[in-house]
């Protein structure tokens, strides 16, 4: 596996979030309009080039993360934003539901200074808005090395939709998605 030094179109944004299982992100990204390209991988920690296996250690600092490259005229940040809020409980540190460990962090890693503020702006919004009732804990640092994952993590829920975890936990998160934002849903092909 090598680091990700793909540098996206111009006129694109890259987003770099991590909500817990990178599956259930990848998913819901994959299904935005304006989204060009979702990656799942890692982010975060010390160690160069990091495994599934290692990763899921937790001794690596690493976080399941999603590169989500976006264009900026079709959806803004703030929205890629709106709905990484609505898809994983940002007041939980380092769990998503059964999913427990520092890899499943609620994080925001901010590519440039505008994006580091309309993250602030966002995360203002939910927290005045009272969509949990908890206060939020999802961190804001500065984007890291991104890390691809796997070939066999890209896509998973389109490719495993009838696997246990993928019904119970990413399925479900993909139905609030589509019902909270089928205004933005891509077209689907005739």
């Amino acid at each position: 596996m090598t680091q990700s030094s793909q540098t996206p179109q111009p006129g694109t944004e890259v987003a770099l979030l991590g909500g817990g299982c990178f599956w259930c992100l990848d998913a819901v990204y994959r299904n935005l309009a304006g989204v060009s390209e979702v990656v799942s991988g890692y982010a975060g920690g010390q160690m160069p080039n990091p495994t599934y296996e290692q990763v899921c250690s937790k001794t690596t600092g690493h976080i399941e993360v999603v590169r989500v490259v976006f264009d900026p005229a079709v959806i803004s940040y703030a929205d890629i934003l709106r709905v990484f809020f609505t898809i994983h409980d940002p007041t939980t540190r380092d769990r998503q539901g059964a999913d427990v460990g520092p890899q499943y962090r609620s994080v925001i890693f901010s590519e440039s200074t505008s994006q580091d503020a309309v993250a602030r702006e966002v995360m203002a919004e939910v927290e005045r808005e009272g969509l949990y009732a908890g206060p939020i804990v999802t961190d804001l640092l500065p984007a890291p090395v991104f890390y691809p994952a796997e070939p066999e993590h890209q896509d998973y829920f389109a490719r495993n939709p009838w696997s246990g975890y993928c019904r119970a936990v990413v399925a479900p998160k993909v139905a609030k998605f589509r019902k909270g934002f089928a205004h933005r849903l891509k077209e689907r092909a005739a």
